[in-house]
């Protein structure tokens, strides 16, 4: 028979593997996250998309084709990620669970604002830039897991997120000022796009959150990307294919027609598909802020994995902010173990109404 000081040992064993998973699922999503803006950038280097008029919003056009091929590659990598894991029928056991499978719709699109803001970013202004610039979602994060679910702030996470705001403040006002002075490139469509990564990652991890705890990762990322390239399919390519006509399709068609294209596509579903994988599996171990907080180290790994390639130097302002946004992200996230095993504690007086919302959902 079981002693209670074993029962004690099994489950601080349990709890501290679970936090150390946590803790590895989201470095692993921070190498391959930094990775993915190498073959995001190197795209636009290929044609059809390096002959996009930067005027009459060619650039944008291009971003959108960007965002959506890789949209269907990471879906196409998932597929085969689930199959291989012999969870293809937990996927559609899933997708027929409305109450479960309606909070990867919304996960979806605001993941889908984020990747798109961030191959606006990159199209307008650079990968540096737009790696560097999205370190501050875990802000949106942690307050919507705040609002939504009750996923506790503490005092040495709202320094966190100070430090944060000051790295995103190094990293955007300088580009802002000589905007606003007149001395800029006319990018405003670049640091827009960052504004989008910010609030869409934030959010994503936020909401998925939600259905993460009562559901597989692996399928519920099946079903994010469904999701997303459901919308494109239905909503935005019609709209594209009105707005701009022969234009768009041609520039699908070339960019399928390129060898060069494809495999960069490859890229970025296996780089991108498997850092989502990391990020939603760290998300029900360690909570939503501290998973986002340790995956924005993908911000300097993305500097480094950029110049490994390009040997193209960052800028300033990009390696100062992203460093003091990341001091920012260990911040939030270095709390003492007992602090992480409690951040989503239902109170004594609202576990009975907890309990059975879950089991609504």
């Amino acid at each position: 028979m079981t002693s209670p000081t074993q029962i004690d040992e099994l489950r601080n064993e349990y709890r501290n593997r679970q936090v150390r998973w946590g803790f590895i699922w989201a470095l692993t999503c921070a190498v391959l996250w930094g990775a993915w803006y190498v073959p995001g950038s190197v795209i636009y280097a290929e044609s059809p998309f390096v002959d996009a008029p930067t005027s009459g919003g060619g650039y944008l056009l291009a971003a959108v084709v960007v965002t959506i091929l890789n949209a269907v590659a990471v879906l196409i990598a998932m597929a085969v990620w689930v199959a291989v894991l012999g969870k293809t029928k937990d996927y559609g056991r899933t997708l027929r669970q409305v109450k479960i499978s309606r909070w990867y719709l919304p996960a979806g699109l605001a993941g889908m604002l984020a990747i798109f803001g961030s191959v606006v970013a990159i199209a307008y202004i650079g990968a540096g830039f737009s790696a560097v610039a999205a370190l501050l979602y875990p802000i949106v994060g942690a307050l919507a897991a705040r609002a939504w679910y009750g996923e506790t702030i503490t005092k040495r996470a709202a320094l966190g997120i100070v430090v944060i705001v000051l790295g995103g403040v190094v990293i955007f006002a300088p580009g802002i000022l000589g905007e606003i002075s007149g001395a800029g490139g006319g990018a405003w469509l670049g640091y827009l796009g960052g504004v989008c990564a910010i609030v869409g990652w934030g959010l994503e991890g936020a909401i998925a959150g939600r259905a993460l705890d009562v559901s597989d990762p692996d399928v519920g990322l099946t079903l994010r990307f469904t999701a997303e390239v459901a919308i494109w399919l239905v909503i935005v390519v019609p709209i594209c294919s009105i707005a701009a006509g022969a234009t768009f399709w041609s520039t699908v068609g070339a960019a399928l027609a390129s060898p060069t294209v494809l495999l960069l596509l490859v890229l970025l579903g296996l780089t991108f598909g498997f850092c989502y994988v990391s990020w939603y599996k760290s998300f029900p171990l360690i909570g939503v802020g501290r998973g986002q907080a340790i995956a924005a180290l993908y911000g300097p790994l993305a500097l480094v994995w950029l110049y490994v390639f390009t040997l193209e130097p960052p800028g300033l302002e990009f390696v100062i902010g992203g460093l003091i946004a990341v001091i920012g992200s260990f911040v939030l996230f270095t709390e003492k173990r007992d602090v992480l095993e409690v951040l989503r504690a239902v109170p004594a007086r609202s576990t009975r109404t907890s309990t059975s919302a879950r089991q609504e959902a």
